[in-house]
């Protein structure tokens, strides 16, 4: 059996930990086991899944907030349990910190995978001036180089060494997040929806997504139907932010924070439509989810790169254009049909996005 070591796992459920899950449970796990190191004590995201898949969860404390801890635990974790694992997979947004491809290259794990899911900065300034250090001497400590998408490897690596780098699908699972009448009914009969156009938003409540962007649009919008309702389904460090521009903009009565949420396709089938302004992304999970409901979307060219646009009911803008064509794409979009079942499994398998399809190629690389 060929055993990895995962890192990547958060206390979120995110685009990261989805994409984890939704290959490794589909994983032959006869032939490949995953345990996973988390830089939290708290509960991880999908913990009581993976343990039920026979997972091992090591759990360290976080480098921010208890340096010396975290700098005596983690050294005491690889050099006790590094002999049992053949590979260390690590999934990262930044290369600010390498210290887990450091530590598995000191204490014997022959092959050290990195894997960017990110294409710009999204922390400080001083993690931004690690991650270009560590861009430069990232071969010094990894064998191979993965990204979700090229934009991702470019980001990650320097130029001379994009010609190594290996872009894994971020693949999803189109029954998880497929549309569901009866859950939109449900839904919009709870959160009074029943007679709006409802634009949703599905992402960390964080600068990357450019949440504010969309109440500017929404303040827009309204005034040429005043029966719109924007939805935030996620958690973030931008909440209470937002929250605040609400108000400032007169907007309560328009916006819902859902927060976090486990039933994807019911939220996704309550929109009408599915609004993506992203300052920047790698791939976005998000953005695929979305199209597998069969949404009709109006994005940023920043949250969806041409690679991963695949159903034909997209609109694609840049955040340089005015708010009224965006306004214009959202009113012109939202009253677009969802694409069929049979379509979005022929776009998604035509292109690679279906899990299904995707994880014996990711197997394979595991298996080499």
């Amino acid at each position: 059996m060929y055993k990895v070591l995962v890192f990547g796992m958060t206390t979120n459920i995110g685009g990261i930990e989805s994409f984890i899950m939704s290959y490794y449970k589909r994983f032959d796990r006869t032939k490949i086991h995953f345990d996973f190191l988390c830089n939290t004590h708290e509960k991880i995201a999908y913990e009581d899944d993976l343990q039920e898949l026979g997972s091992k969860i090591f759990k360290v404390s976080m480098r921010s907030k208890h340096p010396i801890k975290y700098h005596k635990e983690i050294n005491h974790f690889f050099k006790k349990h590094a002999s049992a694992y053949d590979c260390v997979w690590v999934n990262v947004n930044s290369l600010a910190n390498i210290d887990y491809l450091k530590l598995a290259k000191k204490y014997g794990i022959k092959r050290r995978i990195i894997h960017s899911h990110n294409s710009q900065n999204m922390d400080g300034k001083l993690r931004e001036l690690l991650h270009f250090y560590h861009k430069k001497r990232i071969t010094d400590f990894a064998t191979d180089f993965w990204a979700c998408s090229p934009l991702a490897a470019k980001w990650f690596y320097e130029d001379n060494l994009l010609p190594q780098v290996e872009i894994i699908k971020n693949a999803i699972d189109l029954k998880r997040v497929k549309f569901d009448r009866q859950k939109r009914v449900k839904i919009r009969e709870k959160y009074n929806l029943e007679n709006n156009l409802v634009i949703g938003n599905v992402g960390r409540l964080h600068f990357q997504k450019n949440q504010v962007f969309a109440l500017d649009l929404l303040k827009n919008l309204i005034k040429e139907n005043p029966n719109i309702k924007m939805v935030f389904v996620g958690n973030g460090p931008d909440k209470k932010e937002l929250m605040k521009k609400v108000n400032n903009l007169n907007l309560g009565k328009h916006v819902i924070f859902a927060g976090i949420q486990k039933d994807i396709s019911g939220w996704l089938s309550t929109f009408d439509l599915f609004l993506f302004p992203s300052k920047f992304e790698g791939l976005p999970i998000a953005g695929l989810e979305a199209q597998g409901n069969g949404l009709p979307i109006v994005a940023s060219e920043n949250a969806i790169p041409k690679e991963a646009a695949l159903n034909d009911n997209l609109a694609i803008l840049s955040l340089e254009d005015n708010t009224e064509k965006w306004c214009d794409a959202i009113l012109k979009y939202s009253h677009l049909s969802r694409i069929n079942s049979k379509k979005i499994e022929n776009n998604f398998k035509k292109f690679g996005y279906e899990i299904n399809a995707a994880v014996p190629i990711l197997e394979n690389k595991f298996n080499k």
